[in-house]
């Protein structure tokens, strides 16, 4: 079939309007806000961008320039709602549960694991390392995005933009963060405090977010409920010791939650 030279520039016109509208749509996807859904469970989490940067950071041989490529960030905690669709397999028939393997989801904890603080729209928490990373594999999984718990350094980044690296006032630090001061004893739903710079909620004080770090560790960053408001910086940075788990009656102790650290959390990010 001729094809005139008129609908020849017709076509390479739309295939050049096509490729621009993909170009865009795809780099919207790389770097804008964007809502998580896990299927099936009718739950969603947003996610917000983080700009590349330079932070400065202390080691064992003084301080180190790191640069850190942009990234994603949970705009909250993960809460309840989700964690427990992964910990107690509930996107499993029940006949099934019992088969999953179990160093792929928690035990069962003891007792009850949010404390009586509070559950949908609250963190979860209590959870180990372990089921922190097991946690972002398994939504990984569920979405088709991959997840994972924040760098030491994404996460500093990203505390570093959203309150700057001067020590915060306690106007400030009581608008946005739930410290002792202010959170009575326990944890609080989600995003009950003013955004930070980026958008984020709850990143200091609520719950202690999981990271890992550059010794290929773990640490828990922000602080918590518990802690003063005066020890909650950029560079607050806590690892986890004996105390944190020490009421656990088995031997070993369990791999999943930790009976004694009802404070640490959950911060996914995604690197586009």
């Amino acid at each position: 079939m001729k094809v005139s030279r008129h609908t020849r520039a017709l076509l390479v016109t739309s295939l050049l309007v096509a490729i621009a509208r993909t170009a865009s749509a795809q780099g919207a996807e790389r770097f804008v806000p964007y809502t998580d859904t896990i299927p099936g469970a009718l739950l969603s989490f947003v996610m917000l961008p983080v700009p590349a940067g330079t932070i400065t950071m202390n080691t064992a041989t003084g301080p180190v320039k790191i640069n850190v490529p942009a990234f994603w960030m949970a705009k909250t905690e993960i809460t309840w709602d989700i964690y427990d669709i992964f910990a107690f397999r509930l996107d499993v028939a029940r006949e099934e549960r019992p088969k999953i393997d179990i160093s792929a989801r928690p035990s069962r904890p003891y007792g009850a694991p949010d404390k009586g603080y509070g559950h949908a729209g609250f963190p979860a928490i209590g959870m180990t390392a372990t089921a922190a990373e097991a946690f972002a594999r398994w939504i990984s999984q569920k979405t088709g995005h991959t997840y994972r718990i924040a760098t030491d350094a994404e996460w500093t980044h990203a505390a570093e933009l959203a309150f700057g690296t001067a020590p915060l006032s306690k106007q400030r630090l009581d608008a946005t963060a739930w410290t002792r001061e202010n959170a009575e004893g326990q944890t609080h739903a989600v995003g009950q405090k003013l955004n930070d710079r980026i958008g984020v909620e709850d990143l200091f004080g609520n719950v202690a977010e999981w990271v890992t770090t550059a010794d290929s560790s773990f640490a828990v960053r922000g602080g918590s409920y518990r802690d003063p408001a005066a020890q909650i910086t950029t560079a607050s940075s806590v690892r986890q010791d004996p105390t944190w788990n020490q009421t656990d009656p088995q031997i070993p102790k369990s791999r999943w939650w930790l009976s004694d650290a009802p404070f640490t959390g959950i911060r996914l990010v995604r690197v586009p």
